[in-house]
């Protein structure tokens, strides 16, 4: 292939061009990892290695569809659709449904998000009588997931006595019957979670070896990406895979992993050489991505760190600009000095919004920058909010789909048996519940054999429950007969939720009716561009749309925003410019954190990643003073700053005597006079102190803001809003004074009632 000498490097073509036996690529941030991944999977196709024996396992659908485009550009789009490229969760999800029958659940499985597993969980600690302070539903789940990444079955659970230990001592001694119910439940309902599409796949494999040679086989090439982000159970049925051909190809970066919080191990990638001794290690170690100072800073940190693969990461960009650290006196300020640099920034370099990324440590900080980014008109997406799947009126309609799938799915009969409002209240519910597990058959079957059963259900509400099943059979009955779009379309209507949005005008349900269309529209997407054979059905819908993560779902109104996210969220990303905020001790480090070596070491990779998102400059903040508890609390910068060779920063004067070893001190503090006075409104932007009090109101910078008569104001005007700042008025109700305005905002839609909202007219 051409391409290889033309697209990449020396060393990326040596890791393209050994394609027989195992391999670990190491790869530097910003080196080309997914690019060597491609191209060596086109390179296989181009040797005349058929598709369909090649699996490629990632972490996002967002990574395993744009390699599957490059590799259809490269090679052929009929090869590049053979391929079996996925995320873990989907490819085995697919061997599941081929095999599900094997381990006693139907093929047409539904898949339980996070929300729904929770959900159960909750409703299994109600059956039990369980006090849900102390057995809290997100902390039960966390352990039964924790217990299945590490392919902890419930019988193992409760017969091992170091976990029945543990149990006792955090007085929840009934976690184990909880998980054993959890387990019975979601086979009854014919479901599984997210965890089980791994732990069942090695079930699968362990208990059944002729399933494992029948995969064994298939596949020949064997290529993981982000290798060092994989857990227990994803590392075992990569292993097992491998076995027989044992040319695997793992791409990945140690000095990148940061999710061991979520059963990430670091070992895995660390001991690839000792499951493969006969193993090629390729190295590719010039990023692409930074300048030569940020690669610089970043290798100085990370240097520090004793348990790692040795590389020597270069760039030949420019060098670029010293990385700033910035000093702010309280956590407010912090705020105001990044929203400001980003303006200025932006106005100095005529940049897009989309061109910076604000990078904190826990989700918690993100209120301070999304209030100083309204206020100062600057449009942000926050990464790691809910979830367009996650929505109420989504996950409402979501359940009518799952249960057109599949009728024994208790939980998503539980959440629309009354919605929209049909009169079935909850004391009928409960008393189904009830006849289902007396009878040990789901709620489903109770429905259908009401009058057998005959639960004694006055005549009212008998009509109402088989309407609502009538309903359900119709849907069903369409499943296999009707394209995805078309009966999606059909349930949305017939069920009566569109009619509900509706109803009511208010502002919410506008935006919940508009959610439902946005949902259609996404499923009508799928369809017109479904590339399997014949059409897609709701059932394939559901399976893609399930296993879909955050990173799959920006829509196009985020594209041109400031990005504001934790550092975990910003992995696999890059961004022009980054400011990474709150970098202090006992924040960033974790003080979770600081006392284990493991666990700093983890801290500062995390560290590593933050730094190494940026390309042309990076910004790091620190407050002196910030809010813990509701108490003011004195901080101190992060040892991480003090890590990096100063050769790369520009400091502030008033860091040195943190340490005494910086040198050249009077040309660095030369050097961050200029830089300040360039970019003085990002670091000079605290009101004067007034009778020995910071100013808490800091809304708008114009000291004289007035607002505008009531009478003024017309629909179409453009507007002021202290807080808000500049909107156009879409629409006026009701007369003066009580007159509510609907104001659309950088920051969304806004109702306000005008003798309130002390909008000011822009000329």
């Amino acid at each position: 292939m051409e391409a290889i000498k033309k697209d990449l490097n020396k060393a990326q073509q040596e890791a393209v061009l050994n394609y027989s036996g195992p391999a670990l690529v190491i790869a530097g941030a910003g080196s080309g990892k997914t690019r060597v991944l491609t191209y060596r999977i086109a390179y296989l196709l181009h040797k005349g290695f058929a598709p369909q024996k090649i699996i490629a396992l990632t972490f996002t659908n967002k990574a395993a569809n744009e390699m599957k485009g490059r590799i259809a550009q490269l090679v052929s789009p009929n090869l590049a659709k053979r391929l079996w490229m996925g995320t873990f969760h989907s490819i085995f999800a697919r061997i599941l449904r081929n095999e599900a029958g094997i381990l006693g659940f139907p093929n047409n499985y539904t898949i339980y998000d996070t929300i729904d597993s929770k959900s159960l969980v909750k409703t299994i600690i109600r059956e039990l009588n369980l006090d849900d302070r102390i057995y809290k539903p997100s902390e039960v789940f966390g352990r039964i997931s924790s217990a299945k990444n590490n392919l902890i079955t419930p019988d193992v659970y409760t017969n091992s006595q170091e976990i029945q230990a543990k149990d006792q001592f955090s007085r929840r001694p009934q976690l184990g019957e909880i998980y054993r119910r959890y387990v019975v439940r979601c086979k009854q309902y014919g479901a599984m979670d997210f965890d089980d599409l791994l732990l069942n796949t090695n079930l699968l494999f362990r208990d059944h070896p002729d399933i494992l040679e029948k995969y064994r086989n298939a596949f020949d090439f064997i290529l993981v990406d982000e290798y060092q982000d994989t857990n227990y159970s994803q590392y075992l049925i990569v292993k097992k895979l491998a076995e027989l051909h044992k040319n695997i190809c793992v791409v990945g970066d140690d000095a990148q992993s940061i999710y061991s919080f979520r059963g990430a191990r670091i070992e895995n990638i660390l001991n690839f050489k000792n499951d493969y001794p006969d193993y090629r290690l390729f190295k590719l170690e010039q990023n692409y991505r930074s300048t030569r100072n940020i690669v610089g800073a970043a290798n100085s940190v990370i240097s520090k760190n004793r348990e790692q693969i040795s590389k020597s990461v270069f760039s030949k960009n420019e060098t670029g600009e010293k990385i700033l650290v910035v000093k702010a006196q309280d956590d407010r300020e912090e705020g105001f000095m990044v929203a400001k640099y980003i303006a200025d920034l932006r106005f100095r370099d005529q940049l897009e919004y989309r061109n910076f990324a604000v990078l904190y440590r826990t989700n918690a900080q993100s209120r301070i920058f999304e209030e100083s980014m309204r206020r100062m008109n600057i449009p942000y997406k926050v990464y790691g909010s809910l979830s367009f799947y996650q929505r109420k009126e989504i996950k409402d309609l979501l359940a009518y789909f799952r249960l057109t799938v599949n009728p024994r799915d208790d939980e998503s009969l539980r959440r629309i048996i009354n919605y929209p409002l049909r009169g079935i209240g909850k004391t009928t519910v409960d008393r189904i519940t009830v006849l289902a597990d007396k009878l040990n058959v789901t709620m489903w079957d109770v429905l259908l054999h009401l009058e057998q059963i005959n639960p004694g259900f006055n005549a009212g509400t008998v009509r109402k429950l088989m309407d609502f099943t009538s309903m359900l059979l119709n849907f069903q009955s369409k499943l296999m007969h009707m394209e995805a779009f078309d009966l999606a379309y059909e349930i949305t209507r017939d069920s009566g939720i569109l009619d509900e949005l509706r109803s009511d005008g208010t502002p919410e349900n506008i935006s919940r009716y508009e959610n439902v269309e946005e949902l259609l529209n996404g499923i009508k997407d799928f369809t017109d561009n479904y590339e399997g054979e014949g059409e897609m059905t709701l059932s394939e819908y559901l399976q893609n749309v399930t296993l879909m993560t955050d990173a799959d779902n920006e829509s196009e109104d985020d594209i041109n925003k400031v990005s504001i996210m934790t550092v975990h969220s910003a992995k696999g990303l890059e961004f022009r410019n980054v400011i990474i905020a709150g970098m202090e001790e006992e924040l960033f480090p974790s003080n979770m954190n600081i006392d284990n070596p493991k666990d700093l070491e983890e801290e500062r990779r995390l560290f590593y990643v933050a730094l190494t998102r940026a390309e042309k400059s990076a910004l790091i903040t620190y407050a002196a003073s910030r809010y813990r508890w509701g108490l003011q609390t004195s901080c101190s910068p992060s040892r991480f700053i003090n890590e990096i060779d100063p050769g790369y920063l520009i400091l502030p004067p008033d860091f040195y005597p943190v340490q005494d070893k910086w040198r050249d001190r009077d040309t660095d503090i030369d050097a961050f006079t200029s830089l300040r006075k360039r970019v003085q409104p990002a670091v000079s932007v605290t009101k004067p102190v007034q009778d020995g009090k910071r100013p808490v109101n800091m809304a708008s910078s114009d000291p004289g803001f007035r607002q505008s008569s009531l009478e003024e104001i017309r629909e179409g005007m453009k507007v002021e809003h202290p807080r808000f700042g500049i909107g156009i008025v879409e629409k006026l109700e009701g007369s003066l004074p009580n007159t509510k305005a609907t104001v659309g905002f950088p920051a969304g839609r806004k109702q306000l009632l005008l003798k309130f909202a002390k909008l000011r007219v822009v000329r």
